[in-house]
């Protein structure tokens, strides 16, 4: 179902209003990042099936660090093959026209597409962490280091070679790293993942942007929580229901967009934010993840 696109006159919103955008599996889903349930999410360790529920734990990785660290190159592989689409590209284009003190890119995302998409750096949260980063096991700092564009598996049953996971240590004080995720047994942290800093950004915006995401973990049902209380206008924009849609919908400056992020996305930033006239384009300069 296609919808008029909400303006900010529509939505009430201040001349200098600010936006929180939470974006979810379902942005990425549509540039083929694969979501790893079913049959083919399974991973193969020695003799035994593992989900990635199973996988993307604390404890799994403590008893087996050098597997998890081969399904994680596996992942950054796929990742790194995909492109950002019309939805990343118009988050970022809307970025760019609000500017930072306007615009806050949340994201549970892990894949870096929207760096990759050009967004600003300092506009964005990935509370969940980052794939193509690493960090300390002691750890001996809250600082996260970049992987190398080599340190990928094309094949999963491509083994990691002893040189590859040789390199897989802290720079600064050579212990062990792990992947710089939130995995299913931890907690959500301000030093790692700015969780803290997500809320504040939603409680000060006008406007929250939901897009593709289920609502299946604790922060962003805060975050959604927090914008109704406040009685913030809140947009949804997601092809099927999600746990945020009845909220939303019952909420007086609730607006659920049901439609593909790519397909809706560019035709609701131009709205919030119009453009007067087309100018050459200036090539924005994308950020590695």
């Amino acid at each position: 179902m296609t919808e008029r696109a909400p303006t900010p006159e529509s939505l009430n919103l201040p001349p200098d209003w600010r936006i929180a955008v939470l974006t979810g599996a379902g942005i990425s889903a549509e540039s083929g990042i694969p979501t790893y349930r079913g049959k083919d999410g399974l991973w193969t360790t020695g003799s035994r099936d593992y989900r990635p529920q199973d996988l993307a734990t604390l404890r799994a990785f403590q008893a087996m660090p050098r597997d998890i660290w081969h399904w994680y190159f596996y992942r950054r592989c796929g990742c790194l093959k995909a492109r950002p689409n019309a939805g990343h590209a118009a988050l970022a284009d809307l970025a760019r026209r609000l500017g930072p003190d306007r615009f806050t890119l949340v994201t549970q995302n892990v894949d870096g597409l929207h760096l990759r998409s050009g967004i600003d750096p300092d506009a964005m949260i990935e509370i969940h962490g980052s794939l193509h980063r690493m960090r300390c096991t002691l750890p001996c700092g809250p600082e996260h280091f970049p992987l190398g564009d080599d340190q990928v598996l094309a094949d999963r049953t491509e083994p990691l070679t002893d040189d590859a996971w040789s390199r897989l240590k802290c720079p600064r004080c050579g212990a062990m790293a792990r992947p710089h995720v939130l995995w299913f047994d931890e907690c959500y942290d301000e030093n790692l993942y700015r969780s803290e800093t997500a809320l504040d950004r939603v409680a000060n915006a006008h406007l929250l942007l939901v897009v593709g995401t289920s609502g299946a973990t604790t922060l962003p049902l805060m975050m959604v929580r927090t914008a109704l209380r406040r009685n913030l206008a809140v947009i949804e924009v997601n092809p099927e229901a999600s746990a945020f849609t009845p909220a939303v919908r019952a909420h007086d400056r609730g607006v659920w967009l049901e439609e593909n992020a790519s397909t809706c996305l560019p035709r609701l930033a131009q709205a919030l934010a119009p453009v007067a006239e087309k100018r050459p384009a200036t090539p924005s300069r994308a950020v590695r993840p």
